[in-house]
């Protein structure tokens, strides 16, 4: 098999000007910030409405009220597992319009439940059929774009992707004030649609199925994607840091109300940290043309370890309001920097399978912060030393991942 690091065929690419897609530019990078952050919006708009929902379905123990958050993650997890191989062979855009259409139903059903169950089940289908937009929307990106392209696009794209859990739970919390918890659920019926109108309209089939690159078969495609040691190991590594984001999620409803007290003003705080991902994106758009992809990312990891260190130095001394959402910054504008360099690090090598790897890296990144992020709410009690110490644990993980993959490279070597 050949060598890895010679698979990545350049594709056309918009930045150079050559016409790919028949939108703009602008339009082509706000439609597929919004297929990637369907995803965020439909979690981080529940985060107000978790006390209401535990209430209305009578939950005994208040960490249920996570679930919420868990089974659409289970869903989407397992979705790209699927849609990712079936876009290689039926072609994109016809998989985002049935995984939409799923998301869509998921959504209807959300509405309609009258028990816990019933929520928890609506939920995973609603993620099932939002992994199509994640999946497919990075296979796009990737058949357009390669290398440091990717990652400029990437952050570009995550610029107003990161925008949305600055928004999300303000928009939940302005949902309750004029109905329930339903409401948020009806919201996101009305987004799906929007989301399949779009996408039906503007979004060109960008991956020629039939020919040389739609003829490969998926296993050779899994093998293609197995056997590359950065799509593999940036994979995992992924999965750590994504873990230290679903853990602060999970349990961010309950740290800022119940330890700092911030009452209705959860979502500004909870907005305040996101839009420092936002800014770490738009910085990366123009440090990754300079320092590439490896220089800028493993700086920010090690910042990543250094701060997350830090918090969990000052969790046992309950740190104040201030200190707390300063070390956050930290930990999360490094974030913004690792997440779009190690994607693209990591589907770099696989641009002929882009949709097959594209299941992978997510379903891996998805199931392992899903489960990760889980463990360590699961673990809230009244402090944020269990949040704090999962940080510190996941960022070195990651860490010691990358030095496994680049132990013969090095850190900050390479493009």
């Amino acid at each position: 098999m050949d060598d890895p690091e010679s698979r990545s065929d350049p594709p056309p690419s918009l930045l150079s000007g050559e016409p790919a897609i028949p939108t703009s530019f602008v339009e082509f990078v706000g439609l597929m910030a919004l297929l990637m952050a369907l995803t965020a919006l439909s979690i981080d708009i529940m985060l107000p409405a978790l006390p209401q929902i535990g209430e209305f379905f009578r939950l005994s123990d208040p960490n249920d009220r996570q679930l919420v958050v868990t089974s659409y993650m289970i869903g989407f997890a397992v979705g790209q597992l699927l849609f990712g191989p079936l876009s290689d062979r039926f072609g994109r855009k016809s998989m985002l319009m049935v995984g939409l259409g799923i998301f869509v139903v998921g959504s209807l059903a959300a509405v309609m439940v009258d028990n816990f169950e019933h929520l928890f089940f609506a939920r995973t289908v609603q993620g099932f059929g939002a992994a199509s937009s994640r999946v497919i929307s990075v296979a796009v990106i990737r058949d357009l774009f390669s290398g440091w392209r990717m990652a400029r696009v990437t952050s570009l794209v995550m610029i107003v992707f990161i925008t949305v859990p600055m928004l999300a739970p303000g928009l939940g919390q302005g949902l309750l004030y004029i109905g329930d918890w339903t409401l948020i659920f009806e919201f996101l019926l009305v987004v799906g649609i929007a989301c399949i109108i779009w996408s039906g309209l503007r979004l060109p089939e960008t991956h020629q199925t039939g020919q040389s690159r739609g003829s490969i078969k998926l296993g050779r495609a899994l093998r293609w994607t197995f056997t590359s040691p950065d799509t593999v190991g940036y994979s995992v590594a992924i999965g750590f840091v994504f873990g230290c984001l679903m853990a602060y999620i999970s349990s961010a409803q309950q740290i800022f109300v119940e330890v700092y007290g911030l009452g209705a003003a959860f979502p500004i705080a909870f907005g305040a940290v996101a839009g420092v991902q936002a800014l770490a994106a738009f910085t990366n758009a123009s440090l990754v043309q300079h320092y590439g992809m490896r220089r800028v990312s493993h700086a920010a990891l090690l910042s990543f370890c250094a701060g997350s260190l830090a918090l969990m130095a000052v969790a046992p001394f309950e740190p104040s309001l201030l200190l707390f959402a300063t070390l956050l910054a930290i930990v999360f504008f490094s974030f913004g920097l690792i997440m779009p360099n190690f994607n693209a690090i990591a589907m770099q090598p696989v641009g002929s399978v882009a949709g097959t790897a594209s299941s992978f890296v997510g379903f891996y990144t998805t199931a392992a912060g899903a489960l990760l992020g889980w463990l360590i709410g699961a673990y809230f009690d009244g402090t944020v030393q269990p949040l704090a110490t999962g940080f510190a644990c996941l960022s070195l993980a990651a860490l010691a991942t990358v030095l496994a993959v680049e132990r013969r490279r090095g850190l900050f070597k390479g493009e």
